[in-house]
């Protein structure tokens, strides 16, 4: 999560803010585009130090998407329009992001506390920029911040664990899986928040597109033409949960082994992380392995630990594709079957809901072939007694 979090770009970035605060509305009035070209040509140069370019980074994502999906699949655009493409890529670049939303601008940099000395809990929560989706996007995006804070106590106890193994501290690194195992456990407790908080309908029908992107993407086969950057087209995955660094990280601490293909689409999804999320995955994979240690030490107090850390991490994973079935699958077939109102009801004459990547994540993967996958084997990676 990203600790302090500016709201507010400086004075002359405020042609980018107006926009950026009124998207849902520009939207849905058609009018983001036009709005867009008349943004003035303004350089990155100005912007001071972490915050800001972060800040930055979500604002002209957002403003990007909004610019890419307002008339839907149907009617993208080729070409990135360069007030809007170069300082985009000059942002990303300085952060080492892409320049497209990502997880870590739709989630981590994109939360407010309405009372500042309130708890980081839903209530007191709201987003900085938004979409359309109203309520539901709010939710989505919140709710998926609540999961990340759930996971906080077991990244910590990834470091104390693999110090504890550089140690040969049985004692603390039993005390760490199970401080592991618990939080995976409030991770799964969070999501479980998701159907409160998010209608499946609008999340299929009106939030889905916003968060594609134009890499394996039908509607947008040739990629992305950043105007002023570079004239041949790029093409870059949608915001996924894939690019999280919390999953990735428990996955090379308990050493489990995904499938050739998932571990590829897993491992392009790092260079969508911030570079030091990228970085501490890597430092986690360099270091002793647990599961080695584990089996060596013959401890059967240390292997049952451990398997609870992937049986949680299995069981989470599973409740996810019972998400995914709800919010995608279940709304597909509902779409599918003419419910397509909804989007005249929530102002958006989007109508029909992208077809295109009906069976597939935002992030361009085969989506319940890739979960499934990786939920079983998550529960192959257990130690038998």
């Amino acid at each position: 999560l990203s600790p302090s979090i500016k709201t507010e770009l400086p004075a002359p970035y405020g042609p980018w803010m107006e926009i950026a605060h009124d998207l849902p509305q520009l939207i849905a009035s058609h009018r983001l585009r036009s709005q867009v070209h008349q943004m003035p040509q303004l350089s990155a140069r100005h912007l001071r130090g972490h915050e800001e370019l972060h800040l930055a980074h979500l604002v002209l994502s957002f403003i990007t998407m909004g610019y890419l999906w307002q008339e839907g699949e149907e009617g993208t655009v080729k070409v990135l329009p360069r007030n809007l493409a170069v300082p985009f890529w000059e942002v990303s670049q300085a952060l080492g992001l892409p320049p497209i939303l990502s997880h870590a601008d739709f989630v981590l940099a994109n939360w407010r506390r309405k009372n500042p000395n309130g708890p980081l809990e839903i209530e007191n929560l709201d987003t900085i920029i938004s979409l359309p989706g109203g309520d539901s996007l709010r939710g989505f995006i919140l709710v998926t911040l609540l999961v990340e804070k759930a996971a906080v106590p077991g990244i910590k106890a990834i470091v104390q664990a693999i110090r504890a193994i550089l140690q040969l501290d049985e004692e603390t690194l039993h005390k760490a899986l199970q401080e592991l195992a618990e939080a995976i456990g409030a991770m799964s407790k969070a999501l479980k928040r998701m159907h409160d908080y998010v209608d499946p309908a609008v999340f299929y029908t009106v939030i889905r597109i916003f968060l594609s992107g134009w890499k394996d993407n039908p509607a947008m086969p040739d990629g992305l033409i950043y105007d002023g950057v570079s004239d041949e087209p790029m093409a870059y995955s949608g915001g996924s949960a894939a690019q999280s660094t919390v999953l990735h990280a428990f996955d090379e601490l308990l050493g489990i082994r995904h499938s050739e293909e998932s571990t590829a689409f897993l491992h392009r999804m790092r260079n969508y992380m911030p570079p030091p999320h990228r970085a501490f995955v890597e430092e986690i994979h360099r270091a002793p392995s647990l599961k080695q240690h584990v089996l060596s030490s013959g401890d059967a107090r240390l292997r049952t630990a451990f398997n609870q850390c992937v049986s949680a991490l299995a069981d989470f994973r599973s409740y996810h594709i019972t998400i995914v079935t709800k919010y995608i699958t279940i709304a597909a077939a509902k779409a599918k079957a003419g419910r397509a109102e909804l989007g005249d009801m929530v102002g958006l004459s989007v109508g029909k809901p992208p077809a295109a990547l009906e069976a597939k994540g935002t992030g361009g993967s085969h989506i319940f072939s890739f979960l499934k996958s990786i939920r079983d084997t998550t529960r192959e990676g257990m130690i038998s007694a």
